[in-house]
């Protein structure tokens, strides 16, 4: 995978909110303006459009003279983003009937134009330059030679949201629908989306339903009083966030038996690690029944938390020794231990999602340059 830290071309970028647009520019990974705020206008689609057109100009006469390479960004969903055509949002209400965003973009700055799910961009993000480096980085310091090219990233916030990377590319499916975690059966409540019972309200809802308080509190109190840090029932908090935990690890169960990559947890909840983690190793480490109550384990491989000194030395430690090839005198590396590494972000989750933009424009821009050369 290219090293985006030590390419010049410039992208321009967007985070977009209901309430504001933030604008800015990467260069080498690095933001290289001052971030440009504008409220959205999100009930008017004109005024939206012409906002978003307004804020990439002013981007563009901040580069002081240097010319971007091209546009990539994260907009809310549902969306065609392979053609980036954006469908009918909630937080975004003007986006209605299918605007063609990233053609109109592309028309009037004339640079390709990438639109994303933040999903998506999380995950490749931390692909590109967090998790998955973090990883093989440390396997090689190991003197190991196994790699991992796979990731499957989910962030705790508002809502669950999830993206995948296959063989360090971003899968977005023929429909643009990959990663949609959130859409998992709750193993919690079966008849439910998995996102009733991972989100910030799911925690507010718990806590609320164990404690008996009727006033409703923030995440971050509730953790806090997890932590001993705040008066309130702790036994509550606690549960809190580890109900969310078991939901979670049940659709990561699904996702890890397809996709076998390891897992990278971002969005403000992923704060609260201490008492999600080890909740979603102990569901993955269990078991699951054949009919004739045979249990078998959950997950393929054993999962680890790498954000624990002792599971990191665990997980680095040599499981490869060689094996005699039958009928022959030579010997090959065998890996007996499957092994998957979880953790918290290695980025923060705002820098995941815009380095993956950045990164996947880079990658576009390098493989339209290698398609021309090539008739």
């Amino acid at each position: 995978m290219k090293n985006i830290y030590v390419d010049r071309r410039i992208v321009m970028t967007l985070d977009a909110g209901g309430t504001n647009f933030v604008f800015s520019a990467l260069q080498s990974g690095k933001e290289i303006i001052e971030p440009i705020t504008l409220a959205s206008h999100s009930d008017d689609l004109e005024t939206c459009l012409k906002t978003i057109v307004d804020g990439f100009n002013q981007v563009k006469e901040n580069l002081d003279g240097n010319q971007p390479d091209a546009i990539s960004f994260a907009f809310p969903g549902p969306a065609d983003y392979k053609n980036g055509i954006i469908g009918d949002l909630v937080n975004l209400p003007a986006f209605r009937g299918g605007v063609a965003l990233g053609p109109m973009l592309e028309e009037i700055f004339e640079i390709p134009t990438l639109i994303n799910n933040d999903g998506d961009l999380f995950a490749y993000g931390e692909a590109v330059a967090g998790m998955l480096p973090f990883i093989n980085e440390s396997l090689a310091d190991a003197g190991l030679s196994r790699t991992y090219k796979n990731l499957i990233g989910i962030t705790l916030g508002t809502g669950f949201g999830g993206g995948i990377v296959v063989n360090n590319q971003i899968c977005q499916g023929d429909n643009s629908a990959a990663g949609e975690i959130w859409l998992t059966r709750n193993f919690i409540k079966p008849k439910t989306v998995v996102e009733e019972s991972v989100s910030i309200r799911a925690i507010q809802r718990v806590y609320a339903e164990q404690s008996g308080e009727e006033e409703a509190i923030s995440p971050r109190e509730i953790f806090k009083i997890a932590n001993g840090e705040q008066e309130g029932n702790k036994k509550a908090a606690i549960n809190a966030f580890e109900e969310m935990a078991v939901a979670a690890a049940e659709s990561l169960a699904n996702a890890l038996a397809l996709v076998d990559g390891p897992i990278v947890i971002g969005g403000g909840i992923a704060g609260a690690s201490r008492f999600i983690l080890p909740k979603i190793i102990a569901h993955l480490s269990g078991c699951i029944y054949n009919l004739e109550d045979q249990g078998m384990p959950r997950a393929i491989s054993k999962v680890f938390n790498i954000d624990d000194e002792e599971q990191l030395k665990a997980f680095l430690a040599d499981s490869e020794f060689e094996v005699e090839v039958p009928f022959s005198t030579k010997k090959v590396v065998y890996t007996k231990e499957k092994r998957i590494a979880i953790g918290v972000s290695k980025l923060g989750t705002s820098t995941a999602v815009c380095l993956g933009a950045y990164a996947l424009a880079l990658d576009y821009l390098e493989k339209r340059n290698l398609y021309k050369e090539s008739v």
